[in-house]
């Protein structure tokens, strides 16, 4: 049996590019305006994410704790981001499909999740940026020096789950629609000057 983790990776390896290319969040010539556009569109994002998470977590309550559900929650820091940046919300919220289980919810938690690693990577380039000079986020890696225990973390409950009868292919296809709907979700950010 394949590892659930290669599984995802590679299900998801285009939606993961394309919402890379859509954030474009390692460019140099990020600018100030189209990156609190872009947090204007994730916040959007994770609100929705989160909402589907929160509504599983009510009737899986063991299966969120398992992977320590409210921990993960960063709407939030995306929200005070959104503010220390003098940005606004953006308007309506992305069309997500329902978690419909666990499988369904560690698949969407594989994308949120995931995002940390690479958030520790735009911290660091934010940081190298003279315009964010003075300007710290939390929304890109929210668990500091934890980042790689709250991964591994979440890897071992992905594996735990395919080894106690969990569906791979459901958590590769909500991870692949989670991708879609975040490149899709924000794309309008991409134009932003």
């Amino acid at each position: 049996m394949a590892d659930v983790l290669r599984l995802l990776r590679t299900g998801t390896a285009d939606g993961h590019q394309d919402v890379e290319r859509t954030l474009d969040l390692l460019d140099p010539a990020l600018s100030r305006r189209r990156l609190t556009a872009v947090l204007a569109r994730m916040h959007g994002f994770w609100g929705a994410a989160e909402a589907g998470l929160e509504e599983w977590a009510r009737w899986s309550p063991a299966d969120a704790a398992a992977v320590d559900w409210p921990r993960r929650r960063r709407a939030g820091l995306f929200a005070t981001d959104l503010q220390v940046l003098g940005g606004e919300a953006a308007e309506g919220a992305p069309d997500l499909a329902p978690v419909n289980g666990t499988d369904e919810a560690l698949g969407r938690l594989y994308v949120l999740e995931g995002s940390t690693l690479g958030g520790v990577f735009i911290d660091r380039h934010l940081a190298g940026l003279p315009e964010f000079a003075g300007v710290r986020l939390r929304c890109f890696s929210p668990y500091g020096s934890e980042t790689g225990a709250m991964w591994h973390a979440f890897r071992r409950a992905a594996r735990d789950r395919v080894a106690a009868g969990g569906d791979a292919d459901a958590m590769v296809a909500s991870a692949r629609d989670t991708f879609g709907a975040l490149a899709h979700w924000c794309r309008p950010a991409a134009v932003a000057a």
